[in-house]
């Protein structure tokens, strides 16, 4: 190796290294907002390099919410980032297929079932795989594990016998009660998760109110329900034939799967009360302690400043909203358009699905798609680049942010400065960028929109015979404009206007994007 080849190597070998410093430097602690705590907290998981995470998932009586949909997303941005971090996740997302939830005194199960003419557990695969199938849509990858509670029954009666035997639940009538009033007195713990007192339950229990007389306080809730002769779902138990409570599911399986203490525990902000502040009071009635660490919850979405709700007509299915089938949007967007729009806003902030905001986010993940075109279009220097500093800054930054409670949106920001300095570098020639920094970009883009924000590419372009298509009418054009042949050149370009197919020509080459 000659002289000035070493140079360069140690000169690359410094730059990268002190890369890596800053990347991984004392800012680079990954810190949660934790619900518990109502506060930020650095992030450290009970077994080094393991993270243990349960994610409340659907129930399956009918077609996935759109508002679902958001936590899902959310949290499959969380799981892809941990991953990426280095952890070990075991990720565990339950279905709920068991029917105890009541709509109007009716079992949602068995209302399904009786709309649909199915058997129940037709209705709960049905949906199951309706859920399934949007999920894939949205590039959401699949959990670790993701159990029934029709399959858990075993646990979830041995954890209302252990509950039983502590002394925090009481039988009336085929019917087993959590103790609420003795479990507040004994622990001091009920409202540690939501704030409230104990008597807001009340209002908010989703026992058969026929059930209320049974209970020693109205704020209990069953663990057991026996069964109407109506009810369709039932299983036999040392109290009665009947089923579970909801919120006995998720901690016999959480407890399962991921052991008495784990680490994370997420769900949409509206199951904070009662759902999760049940799940906390059983585990510590069975086990004696809490059962996560670290509790996150995501924000609602709202569509045109209102909360969903099919009884005012304010709601849209993920269906319509890709086909455009609806009275809320003025054409179709494309799933990686409606999960990249979700993801501007921070998974604890509302977020206000409309029409003109699905349009700017489809033309804001555009301008990212083509940016990382571009970067393989820019060559690099061999020494240092003019913009290597804010490059390296912005993507370091941007590492911080999502540090920082995963906060993608102030990423987005950062990834949107380096879009204006890659479109500088390749409209700019006295803008320059290093090798080591154009690769550190490149790697940078991949790893953040594609595999920790979950996107993908979803425009036709590079894939299969469309591109050798047009790339033979894009020829043609380009031979009729080179002849100033304007008619067959502008026809040519209305032609694939009117079939949404965009023509953008450059300085030096023509691209071409399908419109959504």
């Amino acid at each position: 190796m000659c002289f000035l080849q070493l140079v360069v190597s140690l000169y690359t070998d410094f730059l990268f290294f002190n890369i890596l410093f800053y990347m991984f430097s004392s800012n680079s602690k990954l810190f949660l907002y934790n619900s518990l705590s109502r506060q930020k907290e650095e992030f450290i998981p009970l077994n080094e390099g393991k993270v243990g995470m349960y994610v409340c998932g659907p129930t399956v009586y009918s077609d996935v919410h759109l508002g679902n949909c958001r936590t899902f997303i959310s949290f499959d941005v969380i799981y892809r980032y941990l991953t990426f971090l280095g952890y070990k996740v075991r990720y565990v997302r339950n279905i709920t297929d068991v029917g105890h939830m009541l709509d109007d005194g009716e079992d949602r199960m068995s209302k399904g079932a009786r709309i649909d003419q199915l058997e129940p557990m037709e209705v709960a695969q049905k949906y199951s795989n309706g859920f399934h199938d949007v999920m894939r849509v949205f590039n959401v990858l699949s959990p670790s594990i993701e159990p029934r509670a029709t399959g858990h029954i075993p646990e979830q009666i041995e954890m209302v016998e252990q509950i039983l035997e502590n002394g925090l639940a009481y039988e009336r009538n085929g019917s087993v009660y959590f103790d609420t009033l003795k479990f507040a007195e004994k622990t001091n713990q009920y409202g540690v998760l939501s704030g409230r007192i104990i008597d807001d339950l009340i209002a908010e229990s989703r026992d058969n109110l026929k059930n209320q007389s049974e209970k020693n306080h109205p704020s209990d809730f069953a663990i057991w329900m026996k069964a109407s002769d109506e009810h369709l779902m039932r299983w036999n138990s040392p109290w009665s034939v009947g089923f579970p409570g909801w919120h006995l599911e998720c901690s016999a399986m959480s407890t399962k799967y991921l052991g008495e203490k784990f680490d994370i525990h997420g769900g949409g902000n509206d199951l904070k009360f009662p759902h999760h502040e049940n799940e906390i009071a059983q585990n510590v009635g069975a086990c004696g302690h809490q059962p996560a660490t670290y509790w996150l919850h995501t924000n609602m979405l709202l569509m045109n400043g209102k909360k969903m709700s099919k009884s005012d007509g304010n709601t849209i299915s993920p269906k319509e909203l890709f086909e455009g089938d609806s009275v809320h949007v003025t054409k179709g967007y494309s799933p990686m358009t409606v999960r990249f729009f979700m993801l501007q806003s921070h998974y604890r902030s509302p977020n206000d699905l409309t029409d003109d905001g699905l349009q700017a986010g489809e033309k804001a993940f555009r301008r990212i798609l083509e940016a990382i075109k571009s970067l393989n279009k820019i060559q690099g220097s061999s020494e240092q680049g003019s913009m290597d500093d804010k490059i390296d800054n912005l993507i370091s930054l941007a590492w911080e942010d999502m540090n920082d409670d995963f906060n993608v949106p102030k990423a987005l920001s950062r990834v949107f400065e380096l879009v204006t300095i890659i479109n500088t570098l390749k409209e700019n020639k006295s803008e320059t960028i290093s090798v080591l920094s154009l690769d550190r970009c490149k790697k940078f883009f991949n790893d953040f929109i594609f595999n920790v924000l979950g996107l993908a590419d979803d425009t036709v372009e590079g894939h299969g015979p469309m591109d050798g298509l047009m790339d033979i009418i894009l020829k043609i054009r380009k031979q009729a404009r080179e002849q100033k042949d304007w008619n067959t050149s502008d026809l040519i370009r209305n032609g694939l206007n009117d079939l949404g197919i965009t023509v953008k020509d450059g300085k030096e080459n023509t691209e071409w994007i399908i419109n959504n």
